[in-house]
């Protein structure tokens, strides 16, 4: 049964053995996440969806390491996960990996990428059946999505700027808070990866797995520290 949708973004800067001398320029963003992963601390299940370059499904058995981006910080994906810690996890597995190994050790994660370039049709069908197994019996689960908004809103930006990434950018943080699953719908998927919005199939999955507009939608953060936009926030159903 879903009891909530949750989503934060996926900068590895997330870990502080990973920012160095800088961790307090994130001490802001970390808590967001982590506040939003406390919400969900009690759930015994994660759906977790991300997107990458090809499409994957990690198991709660499974463990990584973020060694590939600096650190070698180990993160598990359920209390039963053994055997060496995988370092080509996909980002969104390892982050959500490392929330659970902090909020919610007792949670089993289940984590979905799509291909960033999967179509509006093939998120739809994806975030259909992602709420029918969310919603195949009594048991409380989560689904929460780990991914960005466009990756070049200022100059300084991975992907350098570009000025039609702010209206990007609003269209999706004004969807979340506003609860509007059609507004995620219709990112056009050309315009998110000239804007470099690598997360838009995650989002349109979301909006998918809420068949109507959510009873509660909030969002606690909304910025762009490094010229990528990045959200957390929840919606209940």
């Amino acid at each position: 049964m879903l009891i909530a949708g949750a989503f934060v973004p996926s900068p590895p800067l997330l870990v502080p053995e990973l920012n160095g001398l800088a961790v307090a320029e994130t001490d802001a963003l970390r808590r967001a996440v982590l506040d939003v992963a406390r919400e969900l601390a009690a759930v015994p299940e994660w759906l977790v969806v991300g997107t990458g370059d090809v499409a994957v499904e990690v198991p709660p058995t499974a463990r990584g390491t973020f060694r590939g981006y600096g650190a070698d910080v180990p993160v598990a994906l359920g209390p039963g996960a053994r055997g060496e810690p995988d370092p080509d996890l996909p980002l969104a597995a390892l982050v959500a990996g490392w929330l659970r190994d902090r909020v919610a050790p007792e949670t089993l994660v289940d984590v979905h990428i799509l291909a960033e370039d999967a179509d509006p049709a093939t998120c739809a069908k994806l975030g259909r059946l992602v709420r029918e197994r969310l919603d195949a019996d009594s048991v409380p689960r989560a689904l929460l999505v780990v991914a960005d908004g466009p990756a070049t809103l200022t100059d300084k930006a991975p992907g350098a700027f570009d000025p039609r990434s702010g209206n990007v950018d609003s269209e999706l943080a004004t969807a979340l808070a506003s609860g509007d699953p059609d507004g995620l719908a219709a990112l056009d998927p050309a315009l998110c990866a000239e804007v470099r919005l690598a997360g838009r199939a995650a989002w349109q999955v979301f909006a998918a797995a809420f068949t109507r507009a959510p009873a509660s939608a909030v969002v606690t953060y909304a910025e762009a520290p490094y010229g990528v936009g990045y959200y957390t926030g929840l919606w209940r159903p």
